[in-house]
Parts: C-alpha cells; structure tokens; sequence
C-alpha cells in the first residue's frame, strides 16, 4: 500500500477571507496573441482574488511549456510573473504545483519571487476542513502512458541532457511537441467519463484510507463538482483556454465559479 500524501502545515482562515484555487492556464498556446489575451485575464482575476485572499493555489500547467536552464527561463509571460512578485512581495501565500505541461519548474519561482514549488499532491487543513490537493497527473487507474513518460522527464539524466540544448533550440522544440500533444487531447479533455473518472476514482480510493473534505484538482481541463462520499467532494477547477473557471473557499462552503471579466 502507498503511503498517504505528504501534509503542508495548517491555513488559518480570518472571517472575511477567502482561498483560491485555479489551474490549467496553459499560457503559451495556442500562439503567442491569444495568450496575451488570456494572461491580462488571469492578471485581473489574480487582482480580484487579492482584494480578500488568505492564500492563492496555482494547481499546475500555468504554461503550456516550462524549462528552466540556469541562466535562462522561457521568454513571455511578464505581466504573470510580475502580477505574482508584486502579491508575494506583500506578503499573500501562494502555492505554485508543477502539472504535466510545467514539471521542468525548479528554484526559479521560489528564488526569484518567493513562492514554494509543490511537485505532488498534498494534503492541508485549510480553515477547519481538510483538503487533498494537486494537479492530478499521474493518478488513478489510468494515464499509463503518461506515468511512463513522467519516470523518464523526472529523471536527473533527462533534464541533464535537455539542459545540454541551446534555449533557442530545447525551448523551441519541446513547445512544440507540447502543443501537438494537447491538441491531440482535446477531445478526450472534453469527455466526462462517469463513474470512471480516474481522479474520481483516486479520490475514493484515498477517501476510504483518509477522510478528506475537499480533493481539489486541474489537469482533466473540465469543471466538476462531484460527491467523493459522505461530506467529501472532488472539485475539478477546469482551464483557462475555453471556461476561465477558478474555485473559492470561504471557511463552509467550496465553490466553483466563472471569471468573466
């Protein structure tokens, strides 16, 4: 049996203040103007959420491709990066997880702007519920392709050897090769599957080990709100490309909701 997920220290949560969580930005695709359009968004929603937030959850792929060298990160994605500084710097606590798109993050988000990097699913008591908390890749019953090739991207040698290519020619490449992939996911992205959905799935298979009373999760790209079991429920926070959802918790109640602004 696999251990239970590692635990970050407890949130308080003043009355009046909120959590949130949001996922799946996916900045970069699928050309560099849409983009833009979309991170303006998200540095709006990110202003909005700031006015009451006791801590902000990024829960993985913020960008559709992440590498960082040593002395190099990817072009773009200024107006984010800044947007995060200015909030850290005033000291809001924001929890950045790596997704399948962005596990190449290392040291830079936390050296540079002072927020930690979180590369699995955590559990936190957040007020006075407990949550379960992550990207969601890798987990459950299927991805088996995917949990091959995370092995291998995870590994000291592949990011040894990727980091031996010029950024002009790594950077180029794998965004591409990423782009291909979520393009060739789409549809599968956009089929609920049930009672066979495979973080659902995790979700109750934790849930029978562990009560949890929010799992809280990115990665299928669609907007769920699911029973677990009794008082527990999984929270899929959807994508920004097509739905600009994000979630909220105010201490009762987690909420799924929609930017539009």
């Amino acid at each position: 049996m696999s251990p239970l997920p590692p635990t970050l220290p407890p949130l308080a949560l003043p009355p009046g203040r909120r959590v949130y969580f949001a996922s799946d930005f996916h900045l970069g695709t699928p050309d560099a103007a849409t983009s833009a359009v979309r991170e303006k968004r998200i540095v709006r929603w990110l202003d909005m959420a700031a006015r009451d937030a006791a801590a902000i959850y990024l829960v993985g792929d913020l960008f559709d491709f992440w590498f960082e060298y040593r002395h190099a990160v990817p072009r773009g994605f200024i107006r984010l990066q800044g947007k995060l500084a200015e909030l850290a710097d005033a000291g809001l606590p924001i929890y950045i997880f790596t997704g399948n798109h962005d596990l190449w993050m290392f040291d830079y988000f936390t050296e540079e702007l002072g927020i930690p990097i979180l590369r699995e699913a955590v559990t936190q008591q957040i007020g006075n519920q407990l949550f379960h908390i992550g990207h969601g890749d890798g987990l459950g019953p299927k991805d088996h392709s995917y949990k091959a090739l995370k092995k291998v991207f995870t590994s000291d040698l592949a990011q040894w050897l990727f980091a031996r290519l010029h950024p002009n020619l790594g950077i180029g490449l794998a965004s591409g090769w990423s782009k291909r992939s979520r393009i060739q996911n789409t549809a599968a992205d956009a089929k609920y599957f049930g009672e066979d959905e495979w973080l659902l799935v995790y979700c109750r298979a934790l849930e029978a080990r562990q009560h949890h009373d929010y799992y809280v999760f990115g990665h299928r790209h669609l907007p769920l709100d699911l029973a677990v079991g009794p008082g527990s429920r999984y929270v899929n926070l959807g994508e920004w490309v097509n739905y600009c959802s994000y979630a909220d918790y105010d201490g009762n109640d987690l909420v799924l909701r929609y930017f539009e602004q």
